[in-house]
């Protein structure tokens, strides 16, 4: 499986390395959050400030270990440079990341001390 992915960067022009850099990755504090009830599978509208990047929006399917409520203030990290997407009827401008648990619920993902919003995660 190694060798099929070194021969899989090497017949690109970028490395791994450079592929991780092209993600702009930020953190942001949620602002707002509520149902979208329009979402085929449970979701929530997120509102996030990003600093000097404004106030972005975010679909973000994290409903069965985060109420709307303990959500707001929050500190997340987020890809801001993945372009615009319209979920169930919300523009979704950036992805709010997380990792699974051992139930397959998402964990979001944020940095373990403060820091301003919009700074970049590296």
């Amino acid at each position: 499986m190694a060798e099929e992915n070194e021969t899989t960067w090497a017949a690109t022009a970028i490395t791994p390395y450079e592929a991780f850099g092209m993600v702009e990755m930020r953190v942001g504090r949620i602002v707002r959050a509520e149902l979208n009830a329009k979402a085929r599978k449970p979701a929530y509208k997120l509102w996030i400030d990003l600093g000097p990047l404004g106030e972005k929006t975010s679909s973000a399917q994290i409903t069965e270990l985060y109420t709307a409520e303990e959500l707001i203030g929050r500190r997340v990290v987020c890809a801001v440079n993945f372009g615009k997407r319209l979920i169930a009827g919300f523009a979704s401008e950036v992805l709010v990341l997380g990792a699974a648990d051992t139930e397959n619920r998402v964990v979001l993902l944020a940095p373990e001390r403060e820091v301003p919003p919009g700074n970049r995660v590296y």
